[in-house]
């Protein structure tokens, strides 16, 4: 080789940057698809098609004071329904929902008329009550690994039976007595069933609480550690307990929260009705449960949230109350509930399949 002869370079200059390819897993997918995978985006349209209807169809659901009476019918389901999802998610169910805020009125009812005391002392034991009653159905299923169904179903029948012979025991009757005149009353019924004038119309107190609830439920479940071990049970228990997820006290607590919910919901119907009928709540656990699952809680568990939630209790109102101003025979309103929760189960799938669809 000549001496002024130059060598080749042994590595050659990278070629010039092409079009970057995508292999499908980094790219941004389109915001249609991001909101579709949102849980709630079904129910959504849903209680908009639902509420469209019967603006259409009853006419008396126009007037303020007609809708007023349809939030207050769904808050009172949707109080209940944001635990329930929150349960559901957590990968449990509870069926003595029902029958639990039953039980919960008539402690706080009887225990403060047969002993002549404030109606707070009954308010508060009643709250113990409600909670023993949680953390019982918790700590079986954590302990004994029953499924949540069969225990909880063990409970409403408990409830249920203890509800009528108790209050008949006691009173001699199948209601609580009037306690409207005793001391404290006037107090705890503007905590738990007034109501609000907004332009002219009264507005009852539990359509806030229903929305407070719902925002602070939707924090928890998205900004704390809390709101991420009730979807780590929920997906896989024995998968979160490995990475130092309390399993235990996250189901307990679950159940608990429940029992809160189904007091608040019994001291309202005690200080709005003076009086609590133990044979009443039966079946209402459905309703519950319909709501949350109808909002896009998955009945697996690991998938919802609790906007979902205020949705589908929206949804049971507006039917619930629409049906009436339209002039329909009540007795369709079960039929109604059936449809709506087979079509929104239906939209669900389709939502989900087309938010996972590349």
């Amino acid at each position: 080789m000549s001496m002024t002869q130059h060598a080749e370079p042994a590595v050659s200059a990278p070629p010039a940057p092409g079009p970057k390819e995508s292999d499908g897993r980094t790219a941004q997918r389109p915001l249609a698809l991001r909101l579709l995978a949102r849980p709630e985006v079904g129910v959504f349209l849903g209680a908009a098609a639902v509420y469209v209807f019967f603006l259409i169809a009853a006419p008396p659901v126009r007037d303020g004071s007609s809708m007023a009476t349809v939030l207050y019918q769904s808050s009172t389901i949707g109080i209940m329904a944001l635990p329930v999802a929150l349960l559901m998610i957590g990968g449990e169910f509870d069926l003595s929902s029902g029958v639990a805020v039953i039980t919960s009125a008539l402690t706080a009812s009887m225990l403060a008329y047969q002993l002549s005391v404030n109606v707070w002392v009954g308010v508060l034991f009643a709250l113990l009550v409600s909670l023993a009653v949680g953390f019982f159905n918790g700590w079986m299923v954590v302990k004994t690994g029953l499924p949540s169904f069969l225990v909880t179903l063990g409970t409403f029948l408990i409830l249920q039976g203890a509800n009528l012979a108790v209050t008949k025991l006691v009173t001699g009757n199948v209601a609580t007595d009037d306690i409207s005149d005793m001391d404290g009353f006037d107090q705890a019924r503007k905590v738990f069933a007034s109501s609000f004038d907004i332009g002219g119309v009264q507005v009852k107190i539990t359509v806030f609480y229903w929305l407070a609830f719902a925002a602070l439920a939707t924090w928890v479940l998205l900004r704390t550690k809390y709101g991420n071990w009730i979807f780590s049970v929920g997906g896989n228990k024995d998968s979160a307990r490995a990475v130092g997820v309390p399993v235990t006290f996250t189901k307990i607590s679950l159940f608990m929260l429940v029992g809160v919910g189904a007091w608040f919901v019994g001291m309202h119907q005690l200080f709005t009705f003076n009086t609590v009928q133990s044979g009443e709540g039966v079946g209402q656990e459905l309703i519950y449960i319909a709501a949350a699952v109808i909002g896009g809680c998955l009945l697996t568990g690991g998938y919802g949230s609790a906007i979902g939630p205020v949705f589908g209790a929206f949804m049971f109102g507006m039917v619930n109350q629409g049906i009436v101003f339209a002039g329909w025979n009540p007795d369709w309103f079960k039929a109604f509930l059936g449809v709506m929760l087979l079509g929104a189960v239906l939209i669900n799938l389709w939502v989900r399949q087309s938010a996972t669809r590349r």
